[in-house]
């Protein structure tokens, strides 16, 4: 697994960030996918699917493999939930450091498919599911295991947009945060289970 490319990609993707919600695209690119009435039953589902699969997933792993004795099977289960954990502490921590309302909080014209509370950046549904699908990366390095797992990912960033909850900023910061969760947890695994690479002896003539 190549990380300098994951290291740019997620430099590229925080540099988009800062200019979208520096300026008046991010209200506007909101406004654009945002409808008078949000009641798309699609995107409501991959809105409400992100905590029970992003949650289930690992845990379901995690079993399988104890009743199976799989132990890279329960490494991988430790790093989805590890990520997951670190996803969610670091987004709760910058809710409460940014603490940006949500756009139907400030705009009368952007029309959510609920009430909720909490403050806005970064996305919570985001960043847990952009942990799981980069955890399943990271782990198995296996593109067409990961490529659903983004797709769903993706499909729940553009679902909290649609219904109102958050600006494209948010959805963007969250999958940051997601994905250097689920990195940190896979360097942590890493060396907790596999520990220093030993190097082979040097023989001499």
């Amino acid at each position: 697994m190549n990380y300098k490319i994951i290291v740019v990609v997620l430099s590229l993707l925080c540099i988009e960030s800062a200019i979208v919600a520096q300026g008046a695209g991010d209200y506007a690119t909101l406004k654009v996918i945002n409808p008078r009435y949000p009641d798309n039953q699609l995107f409501k589902t991959f809105s409400r699917s992100a905590y029970p699969v992003a949650f289930s997933l690992p845990i379901g792993i995690m079993a399988v493999s104890i009743i199976s004795e799989n132990k890279k099977g329960q490494q991988v289960g430790y790093e989805m939930m590890g990520g997951l954990i670190i996803s969610a502490a670091a987004t709760g921590a910058i809710k409460e450091l940014v603490q940006r309302p949500r756009p139907y909080q400030r705009y009368n014209d952007i029309y959510p498919d609920e009430w909720e509370d909490g403050n806005s950046f970064p996305s919570g549904h985001t960043s847990l599911s952009f942990s799981n699908a980069t955890s399943i990366l990271l782990s198995t390095e296996k593109w067409y295991l990961a490529a659903p797992a983004y797709l769903w990912a993706c499909g729940v960033g553009y679902s909290r947009i649609y219904l109102g909850q958050h600006y494209p900023s948010d959805v963007i910061a969250g999958a940051i945060t997601g994905a250097g969760g689920a990195f940190l947890s896979h360097l942590l695994r890493k060396k907790l289970f596999e520990g220093p690479r030993r190097r082979k002896p040097v023989r001499l003539p």
